[in-house]
């Protein structure tokens, strides 16, 4: 395991544990607290007490997901991070909609695998109705054929979109908010953080529980993370993906210096903090974590991940993932309905 002991004080370390108790009895951390977690010496001691809350709410079981590239590539928007932003030159595959047989073989494989929840994503600012109506019958089929939870990632669609997905048996919408809404216009300007709120409302009005999450490591300050941590607590979202910027050639932040897993580890935790009923999921890039930093994450506030092939990145294999989630003391839950 990596060392991550710098001796903190006894009176911080019981002003740790103060601020862990408070969360588990229903308090949200305030800003002076959620800034003394992000300078908390003791990196071992913040993650086990972010475990503490984790376990109190959400038990050892691990929420897994895996998503399929339903169209891919052609975006219109501008977003710095993406390969499939058509004025980025990064080669990515392209395609309008997936093959309905290729689509159902992988949800077979996942269901197979124990993965418990699958969505579709769609490249592009939002997906036509009537290419909405062609997904709603694949998700028809999904929740015809497999016992799998169904979610959808559609872009920026309104309610009556939301609703012929909810009634096609989708169950969640996912909209990441990428990033603070005070940071996102250095990121994207083809779109707003407001408009991602109205889809994540529509969503809510039709029904469908919300995943939201983002990137971290595109050049946000730790302060800028809390923000954004704030601000999915306020949405009340269910779910919250946590992607490590994997800087892509052909993209503008390709040349992005990377963080470190040291400060990867110490977001996770304090997501955990101030996000502590939610599942917070490993997502894109955590294939460039150790072993040991991916362990420690699942001690210490991780309890989600999103599993098999990551839309133009390349995952860890279903069992590796299942032997590190049994090391960590996480139950797979391998029995779908």
């Amino acid at each position: 395991m990596c060392n991550h002991h710098n001796p903190a004080s006894e009176q911080d370390i019981l002003r740790l544990n103060r601020i862990a108790d408070s969360v588990i009895s229903g308090q949200t951390p305030d800003r002076a607290d959620a800034s003394f977690l992000a300078g908390f010496p003791d990196l071992d001691q913040l993650c086990d007490a972010a475990d503490r809350i984790r376990r109190h709410f959400a038990g050892n079981e691990l929420d897994s997901c895996s998503i399929v590239n339903a169209r891919s590539g052609l975006c219109s928007e501008d977003c710095k991070w993406c390969a499939q932003a058509s004025r980025h030159h990064t080669g990515c595959e392209v395609y309008d909609f997936v093959d309905k047989e290729e689509l159902m073989r992988a949800a077979e494989a996942n269901e197979k695998a124990g993965i418990k929840r699958l969505s579709l994503v769609t490249s592009g600012k939002s997906v036509a109705r009537k290419d909405i109506s062609r997904f709603c019958d694949m998700f028809r089929s999904l929740a015809d054929k497999t016992g799998l939870e169904l979610c959808a990632s559609m872009g920026l669609i309104g309610q009556e979109e939301m609703e012929m997905l909810a009634e096609a048996g989708v169950s969640r919408y996912h909209c990441n908010m990428e990033t603070s809404s005070a940071f996102f216009p250095q990121l994207c300007s083809t779109h707003s953080p407001a408009d991602k709120r109205a889809t994540i409302k529509a969503a809510r009005q039709a029904g469908l529980e919300v995943c939201s999450g983002g990137i971290i490591g595109m050049g946000e300050t730790m302060e800028q993370r809390i923000d954004f941590a704030y601000e999915l607590a306020e949405l009340d979202v269910v779910s919250v993906p946590l992607n490590i910027l994997n800087p892509i050639p052909g993209t503008p932040l390709a040349d992005t210096p990377l963080i470190s897993e040291d400060e990867i580890i110490r977001t996770g935790a304090i997501f955990r903090f101030i996000l502590p009923t939610q599942a917070i999921r490993f997502a894109g890039g955590r294939l460039r974590l150790s072993h040991e930093a991916m362990l420690r994450m699942l001690r210490g506030g991780v309890n989600g991940a999103l599993m098999g092939d990551m839309l133009t990145t390349v995952s860890n294999r279903i069992a590796d993932d299942k032997r590190l989630f049994e090391e960590a003391g996480m139950e797979f839950k391998s029995d779908n309905p």
